[in-house]
């Protein structure tokens, strides 16, 4: 698991994945630093969520200069909380990310495995990722690990949203009404015949 001294290492990542994903305009990752580290140890301890990286030796890494561990793969994982509520748990898998010159050697993997393990330790039935429709590479990656499609997530900036908002709402709001269920002409009822058993036949009339 992650520790709030992999911080740097951390918004490295995010930074590419976002870079990968086009998001650079909606989520850049450049949190100042004091920000960042304290909403990092808020991830971090919120038991809610797990930070998982994939490290290699420091003689692995990317630069010369490199020592001890070195994260080359981040994911976050979560517990749906609705999915709790309707009694069917489901980890999610969030920003999930290898690093470009480590890739195809197993990080990836086992991030997953991690996001298994967790699973089985929550008791979740499945485990959901959240992948760009865009992101072919990764889209690839989670179908040979046998993930299916199953919904898309959008994002807006919080002022188009309120703009959005306004200007409907100044243009009144109209809530979509339920059709009134047109009534069926009532139907002409049919009354039963009764034919009497107990008629006599009328006696002639006598002749006078």
């Amino acid at each position: 698991m992650a520790r709030p001294e992999d911080l740097p290492a951390v918004l490295s990542l995010v930074r590419q994945h976002r870079a990968e994903a086009h998001a650079e305009g909606v989520l850049t990752g450049q949190t100042p630093g004091a920000a960042a580290a304290v909403g990092f140890r808020r991830l971090l301890a919120d038991p809610g969520h797990r930070v998982v990286l994939a490290v290699l030796p420091g003689d692995a890494a990317p630069g010369p200069d490199s020592a001890g561990e070195v994260a080359v793969g981040l994911a976050v994982l979560g517990l749906d909380p609705l999915s709790t509520v309707l009694g069917v748990p489901q980890v999610t898998v969030d920003n999930l990310v290898v690093h470009r010159d480590h890739r195809r050697h197993g990080a990836g993997t086992a991030l997953l495995a991690a996001a298994a393990a967790y699973a089985e330790e929550l008791g979740a039935l499945h485990v959901v990722a959240a992948v760009g429709g865009h992101e072919a590479e990764r889209q690839r990656f989670f179908a040979r690990m046998g993930f299916a499609p199953l919904t898309t997530r959008r994002i807006v900036p919080r002022e188009t949203l309120a703009r959005v908002l306004a200007g409907r709402l100044r243009g009144g709001l109209s809530l979509p009404r339920r059709p009134v269920p047109r009534r069926r002409p009532p139907l002409p009822r049919v009354l039963p015949v009764v034919v009497p058993t107990d008629v006599r036949p009328e006696a002639p009339a006598r002749a006078r």
